[in-house]
């Protein structure tokens, strides 16, 4: 059999969010799951794109994540909130956070928000890319289960716990800086075991601490931290204030979503947005970013460089692109959501841009 596979991004994000309805999730939430992972794939992340969508439906059936539950702020003083996102769709939680985060801000100049009993969030990306359009800047970071050790170790001890900065800008492509605290996104591995791919040295270490080119030897080891230390300790720093502050999981207490099916995750989020026009006018500030984004481009280049980027930049190119030429998904993540679909009654193809290549699937 074969299928197509490259996807129109809208028809793609409507299958999923069918899928997550069909499934049991309500509308809403099933949007913003959609949504999350398929802005993801359009970035360029797709390690946080629909390759999700089957580890999702696997703990909802599981009983492993709670669609109907609802999150409840168990406490607000004046700028700050904690946010019980009573074990649903981390997409989900970290969406009720930013919104009070962001109410929060224009009210006070800042909204913070602690977030635990949350989920995978998808990409810090797609909160920043909110914000921004609100006119805040917005930092936000999550904790994740044990992939990384601490420097010196062997055995996973933290998450690659990511941080993500928005900053809008006029003209200019907005500042968006979203990484993993490791070299690598742990999922980026995932990708590469499910594709049969090496990755490259450096990335992580095999159980035993010796460096890997394996991507399942590295799976079964740890990953490793962005700068040695400096990364270990960012990440430890992000863990404190998600975990540890919030009341949420932290350290080994963060449960795997691929390998616990006995308790829920309990991860935690943390949300900072900053009303600009509190410090300077808004339009003023958005052509300053104007000028140092412009004034940065225009540096000497060193050679073999054709032009200088700024963090988002790339990704903003890859969201344009893709959205006029279609998503391209692995085999395998082809495969998978086309049993989803059968499962409920879709049809994967119809999300199909026509004329595209196909593919053989693995099922003949």
């Amino acid at each position: 059999m074969s299928l197509p596979h490259t996807y129109d991004w809208e028809k793609l994000q409507s299958f999923c969010r069918e899928v997550f309805i069909r499934a049991g999730v309500p509308a809403d939430r099933a949007t913003t799951v959609a949504e999350s992972l398929v802005q993801a794939d359009l970035r360029g992340v797709e390690s946080h794109g629909v390759v999700r969508t089957g580890i999702y439906l696997k703990r909802v059936e599981k009983g492993m994540m709670d669609p109907h539950a609802e999150p409840t702020f168990v406490s607000e003083h004046g700028s700050t909130a904690l946010l019980d996102g009573s074990n649903n769709f981390g997409a989900v939680v970290g969406s009720y956070a930013l919104d009070m985060a962001m109410e929060r801000a224009k009210q006070y100049g800042t909204g913070v928000v602690g977030v635990k009993g949350s989920n995978h969030f998808g990409t810090g990306a797609y909160y920043a890319k909110k914000a921004i359009e609100q006119n805040l800047i917005l930092l936000v970071m999550s904790n994740a289960s044990q992939t990384m050790p601490p420097s010196g170790g062997i055995r996973p001890f933290i998450g690659t716990n990511p941080l993500c900065i928005g900053v809008p800008a006029g003209e200019e492509t907005p500042f968006i800086l979203d990484m993993a605290t490791s070299v690598v996104a742990r999922g980026k591995i995932i990708v590469s075991a499910q594709k049969g791919e090496e990755i490259p040295l450096g990335w992580a270490i095999d159980k035993e601490g010796n460096p890997t080119t394996d991507a399942v030897a590295a799976l079964e080891g740890s990953v490793l931290p962005v700068g040695g230390p400096k990364g270990y300790a960012i990440s430890m720093f992000i863990d404190i204030l998600s975990g540890v502050l919030t009341g949420a999981g932290y350290g080994q207490y963060v449960n795997n979503m691929y390998e616990n099916w006995d308790e829920p995750q309990n991860v935690g989020h943390f949300f900072i947005a900053v009303d600009i026009s509190r410090f300077i006018p808004l339009e003023l500030f958005k052509q300053r970013v104007d000028l140092y984004i412009r004034q940065i481009k225009n540096e000497p280049k060193a050679p073999g460089v054709k032009e200088i980027l700024v963090p988002g930049e790339i990704e903003h190119r890859q969201t344009e692109r893709l959205k006029r030429e279609g998503i391209q998904l692995p085999l395998k993540v082809v495969d998978e959501l086309n049993d989803i679909g059968l499962k409920y009654g879709l049809q994967l193809s119809e999300a199909a841009i026509q004329n595209a290549p196909v593919i053989e699937s693995s099922q003949t």
